[in-house]
C-alpha cells in the first residue's frame, strides 16, 4: 500500500526536488490540487499554512512540521487524531551564531568603535569581556546545549531553567522556572529559548523583567509569547543601558506602530536567528518516512499536551 505525501511549505518545488532525489519508497508526492487535501495521509507542512485547513484532512495520520514551533497545530481546539513530528537538533549551531554575534558586538563596543571611524576619532572605550559572566538560559534543550556549550568555551558562567531542575551537561547550574526571580538579578546576559505552554506565555513580565542587572542583554529567541513586550518597552525606557535583542513576537510581523521599533536599546529581526532549510528538513523527513513504513516510533514527537 502507497502513501500520499502533500506538501504545504512556500517553497513547495525546492522540497519536491530534494524529495525525489531521496527515492523514498512507496510514495507518491502529490501536486498543489487543493483537492489533495483530502487524500493526503501524510503531510509536510508549515504549521501556519497546516492550521486553517487541518479540519478538512480526513486521511491524514502523520504531520512533519517544517518548523520547530507547532504552536498554531497545538491549540485547545485543534485536532489531535494524528502523529505529529516537528524538526529539532538543527537549530543549535545558527542560534549560538546570533546570539554571541550580537553578544560580543555589544561587548566589544562595535557600534562605538564604527561611529569614531565615521568622525576619524582615535579612542578607546571601556574593555569588556564574556569571561566570568553569568549566562542564564530560559531553557535547556538542544539549542539552549548548544549555546552553552559556545559560552564555556568563552569562559561563561550558565544557569539554566527547565521543567524539573533535571541536570544538564554543559550547565554550572539547573533550576525550574518557578525559581527565575533568583537567578534573573545575578545574569550579565538573558536568553530564552522556551517553548508557548501554559507555564511559559508571560514569563518575561514587568515583575520580573524590574529584576534585571543595571546592563544586561537581553535575548527572545524561543517563542514571542513568553515576553510581555509593552513591559519591556517600559522597562527599557526607564533603564536605557539595557539592551534587548528580540527575533520573535506575539503577533508577527511586529505591528509598525509598536513603539519598541524605535529604541536605541533594542535590535528587532524577522525570525530569522535560525531558519531551517529545506534539505535539512527533507533529511529528517526521509529518516522519519523510514521508521513510519516499519512501524517504529517516530523521532521528534510532539506531545500536544505539552505544546511541544
Amino acid at each position: 500500500m502507497g502513501h500520499k505525501l502533500l506538501l504545504l511549505t512556500r517553497e513547495n518545488e525546492k522540497y519536491r526536488q530534494l524529495l525525489t532525489s531521496c527515492h523514498l519508497p512507496n510514495v507518491h508526492i502529490l501536486d498543489d490540487n487543493p483537492q489533495n487535501i483530502f487524500a493526503a495521509d501524510i503531510w509536510l507542512a508549515e504549521p501556519s499554512l497546516a492550521a486553517p485547513i487541518l479540519p478538512h484532512a480526513t486521511n491524514l495520520k502523520w504531520m512533519q512540521s517544517t518548523f520547530a514551533g507547532v504552536d498554531a497545530l497545538v491549540k485547545p481546539r485543534q485536532r489531535r487524531d494524528y502523529e505529529l513530528t516537528n524538526v529539532r537538533g538543527i537549530f543549535g549551531p545558527l542560534m549560538s551564531e546570533y546570539l554571541f554575534g550580537y553578544l560580543l558586538a555589544y561587548q566589544r563596543e562595535h557600534g562605538r568603535y564604527k561611529t569614531q571611524q565615521a568622525q576619524k576619532v582615535w579612542l578607546p572605550g571601556s574593555y569588556k569581556t564574556l569571561q566570568g559572566q553569568n549566562l542564564l538560559l530560559l531553557g535547556t534543550g538542544s539549542i539552549a546545549k548548544h549555546i552553552a556549550q559556545t559560552a564555556k568555551h568563552f569562559g561563561m558562567h550558565v544557569i539554566g531553567i527547565n521543567r524539573g531542575a533535571k541536570p544538564t551537561k554543559g550547565f554550572d547550574e539547573i533550576d525550574t522556572l518557578a525559581n527565575l526571580t533568583r537567578h534573573l538579578p545575578r545574569a550579565d546576559a538573558v536568553a530564552s529559548i522556551l517553548p508557548s505552554t501554559p507555564e511559559t506565555r508571560g514569563a518575561l513580565n514587568q515583575h520580573t523583567l524590574s529584576l534585571l542587572k543595571k546592563e544586561v542583554v537581553l535575548f527572545n529567541l524561543g517563542r514571542g509569547d513568553v515576553l510581555d513586550l509593552d513591559s519591556l518597552y517600559i522597562q527599557l525606557i526607564q533603564n536605557q543601558q539595557q539592551q534587548a535583542i528580540l527575533d520573535v513576537f506575539n503577533q508577527e510581523p511586529l505591528p509598525e506602530e509598536h513603539p519598541i521599533w524605535s529604541l536605541d536599546n533594542v535590535v528587532i529581526t524577522p525570525h530569522i536567528a535560525a531558519p531551517s532549510f529545506p534539505e535539512q528538513v527533507v533529511e529528517i523527513f526521509s529518516e522519519n518516512y523510514h521508521k513510519w513504513i516499519k512501524g517504529e516510533e517516530l523521532a521528534h514527537r510532539v506531545h500536544f499536551e505539552r505544546g511541544y
